[in-house]
């Protein structure tokens, strides 16, 4: 009996977030991707790859793994006079979005969604000024961050202009520097080089179709919008658009060792038996290991040169007769139902209707699975006759399908 496979590629999966262009809007393009890695099987999520931008750019080793920036083409300028010991929204005061905001992505091709979170962690920039400052305007120097933001590790400039960076922790509220004299518009106070560091969570990419996802997620800029520099710094935009693009690689590969598609079914303990006792077997069986690399969900299903009521069967020409062949698969570890439950055994059958559907815990790279191939003792029975030499064959065609939408 000859034993068929086809192999079925996943096709790409790409994970795109876009910003969507408004009159007034600064735009990010955010992209992400997930690759498995066979030297990390256990590292299954998505990298960021959106390009460093601002404080990380400029300065990586304050940046932890996980954190990113994004400079922004945003500038704010004083509208007015910032007055000595004025209240928190007529100087300078930052309050971000630095909440966790869930964004929806959207398959291009099936309509699937998944959520991706993401959270504002720090907020730079540098003030500009036209002239040098009276000595003692500020409560401290601009590289203590107030309350509740935290210290960001660098702050430099002269006595014209002064970057910055504080970090802020989840859910703060506002971080405000106070002026004990007056900045009159004269100096004609502004940030520039506006720029924040953020966190994603990305959805689980094993749990994802292969295709494209596509999401914005917009952030307004002004007093008492997400981006908020109180009432007198005004900003030149009044929208941050970032358009999500996240990128799924996945992997489906089977590899059956030289030869295993020819499967021939013999008794346990080979022919010996019948041939020099007369001892008929009561079953016939052959085990075939396959080696499966897989990081997304999967069907298999069975098409058959002869076809049973749900399985494959084998034909002897002379004698016409005929008997079923059922086909069972063990998967390695990291492979389960879609109920979570290891897969021992567990019976194939012919068509799509019938497909049994597997998913990865993790990434599996080249583990060993099963095919089991057994003719029950009924068939064997009827197949085995003395004096009469027969020969049973038949095509079977075993499917694994990464298209599972």
């Amino acid at each position: 009996m000859e034993k068929l496979r086809k192999i079925i590629p996943l096709s790409g999966v790409v994970l795109a977030c876009a910003f969507m262009q408004s009159a007034i809007a600064a735009t990010v393009d955010m992209t992400a991707v997930f690759r498995p890695d066979p030297a990390n099987p256990m590292k299954n999520a998505f990298i960021n790859t959106t390009p460093q931008g601002g404080y990380c750019g400029d300065h990586p080793e304050y940046c932890e793994d996980g954190v990113f920036s994004i400079a922004l083409p945003i500038r704010f300028r004083s509208i007015g006079l910032i007055q000595a010991m004025h209240e928190q929204r007529k100087g300078a005061m930052f309050k971000v979005p630095s909440s966790w905001k869930d964004l929806t992505v959207i398959h291009d091709g099936t309509g699937e969604t998944e959520t991706v979170r993401m959270r504002v962690n720090g907020i730079g920039a540098a003030y500009r000024i036209k002239s040098p400052l009276p000595v003692g305007v500020w409560d401290s120097s601009w590289v203590n961050a107030p309350s509740p933001c935290r210290y960001g590790g660098v702050g430099y400039g002269n006595a014209t202009y002064y970057a910055f960076f504080w970090r802020v922790p989840a859910d703060a509220g506002v971080c405000a520097k106070q002026a004990y004299k007056d900045i009159t518009e004269d100096y004609q106070f502004a940030y520039e080089n506006t720029g924040f560091t953020y966190e994603l969570i990305t959805p689980n990419p094993l749990k994802m179709s292969a295709g494209t996802y596509r999401g914005v997620l917009n952030y307004s800029v002004g007093p008492q919008q997400d981006f908020d520099m109180g009432d007198l710094m005004l900003p030149d935009d009044n929208l941050i658009t970032l358009n999500f693009a996240l990128n799924v690689e996945h992997t489906l590969k089977v590899d059956i060792p030289p030869g295993g598609n020819q499967v021939e079914l013999v008794p346990p303990g080979g022919w010996q038996s019948w041939l020099t006792q007369g001892r008929k077997p009561t079953r016939l069986f052959r085990d075939q290991t396959f080696n499966i690399s897989s990081s997304s969900r999967f069907k298999m299903q069975l098409q058959c040169e002869i076809t049973g009521l749900f399985d494959c069967m084998i034909r002897d020409p002379v004698s016409k007769r005929a008997a079923v062949v059922q086909l069972s698969v063990s998967l390695p570890n990291g492979l389960t139902d879609l109920s979570g439950q290891p897969v021992t055994r567990r019976p194939l059958h012919v068509g799509q209707v019938n497909a049994q559907e597997f998913k990865p815990g993790f990434y599996v790279d080249r583990a060993p699975g099963t095919l089991h191939f057994e003719v029950a003792p009924y068939y064997v029975d009827y197949m085995i006759k003395a004096g009469e030499a027969s020969k049973f064959r038949g095509n079977i065609t075993v499917i694994w399908d990464s298209e599972v939408g």
